[in-house]
């Protein structure tokens, strides 16, 4: 007799907690908590094949997205074992397991959503994918550190009554000149200095940075992709590699609402009753791209309708026509789109996340090659 044995794991950084389920017995089994390694796990399924030596017996073994990140899958799938990561987000939860809630109850909770399909499975990328996405975020976090540090040396010059006026736009070589010639006492000149030798570093790592993203843009398999995605108006290669590498198989998707979904870029709902309330944006799924989406949309808000910059037309150059088409269509679409709802009384977050929203499903169609009229 085969058997299919659902295995919900419930993973922290030191311990698992492992249990089992069955749509036959439909009830939870075999509850163990053990140290954080792989092969204990290996070890509780043996154990439980050998409980049920009468059966033939398949595994499938879920936990949800955190910060295991792959590794676990990788190593469960490299002895054999299928496994599965689930999005959080899209677990069927009952709402008394959402007030009670142990280590226990997760992995049962988990291994019930397993057996019944009532989660979507997380993406898992190509071992060289997973590497360019690390190497885009680690330069994102020194890009946030840099933020940090301006706003530390601006807080500082406040404090101190020390006023910009020389222009309206800071951090710009005059800007930079003015902080190192403010006479101040000997400590706060020192730790002004600090700020400032901070400052240089991390400027000095994000260029370096963005050259290598540069490099690896133009690398197979990104090369084409990043391309065509530089036509749209606000994308550069730093967001197009990281929609490629973030994203992955864009066919996975049946359309672009669906992608948008993903990203979290469409409103909830709360109706009931004949009645329709809508609410602002999910986001559920994948906030970095979504972040970077959004930031891509301001984009939208500079210029005007059908006029390109030579900056948009220097990324054009050498794609496909019909690519570039596609794109000057989505740019005039979009930008009006920006521009119409400024006119109607949107508030300009609002009309940027509206933006973003359409921008990802125009970024489906391109990546689907759904690029014709």
């Amino acid at each position: 007799m085969n058997s299919i044995i659902y295995v919900g794991m419930d993973v922290h950084l030191k311990s698992f907690t492992l249990c089992c389920f069955t749509i036959e017995e439909e009830k939870i089994l075999y509850t163990q908590k053990m140290d954080a390694d792989y092969k204990h796990v290996l070890k509780y399924l043996e154990r439980i094949r050998s409980i049920r030596k009468d059966e033939e017996v398949e595994f499938i073994c879920g936990y949800e997205a955190g910060c295991l990140g792959y590794t676990l899958y990788h190593q469960l799938n490299s002895h054999n074992v299928k496994c599965v990561i689930l999005a959080p987000s899209t677990m069927s939860v009952s709402p008394g397991d959402r007030k009670k809630k142990n280590d226990t109850r997760d992995a049962a909770v988990i291994a019930k959503c397993l057996a019944y399909h009532n989660y979507s499975p997380v993406h898992v990328p190509t071992a060289h994918d997973e590497e360019v996405k690390e190497y885009i975020r680690m330069r994102d976090d020194h890009k946030l550190a840099l933020k940090k540090v301006k706003q530390q040396i601006i807080a500082f010059c406040l404090r101190h009554d020390c006023q910009y006026s020389l222009t309206k736009t800071k951090w710009t070589k005059v800007y930079i000149k003015w902080l190192y010639s403010l006479s101040l006492p000997q400590l706060h000149r020192e730790t002004l200095n600090e700020y400032l030798a901070t400052y240089s570093q991390l400027v000095d790592k994000v260029e370096r940075y963005d050259q290598r993203i540069e490099e690896l843009s133009k690398e197979e398999p990104y090369r084409e992709g990043t391309q065509k995605l530089c036509c749209l108006l606000g994308i550069k290669t730093h967001t197009a590699l990281t929609a490629m590498v973030e994203v992955g198989d864009y066919n996975r998707f049946a359309n672009a609402g669906k992608f948008a979904a993903y990203l979290g870029l469409v409103p909830g709902e709360d109706s009931s009753g004949g009645k329709q309330n809508y609410l602002s944006i999910t986001k559920a799924g994948n906030s970095h791209l979504r972040r970077l989406l959004v930031e891509a949309a301001q984009g939208c808000g500079r210029g005007k309708p059908g006029v390109k910059s030579k900056a948009l037309k220097l990324r054009q150059a050498g794609n496909p026509p019909e690519v570039i088409a596609y794109a000057d269509r989505a740019n005039e679409r979009l930008r009006r789109k920006y521009y119409r709802m400024l006119l109607s009384g949107k508030m300009n977050n609002v009309a940027k996340t509206a933006v973003a929203r359409e921008l990802a499903c125009f970024i489906w169609g391109m990546m689907t090659e759904h690029i014709r009229c």
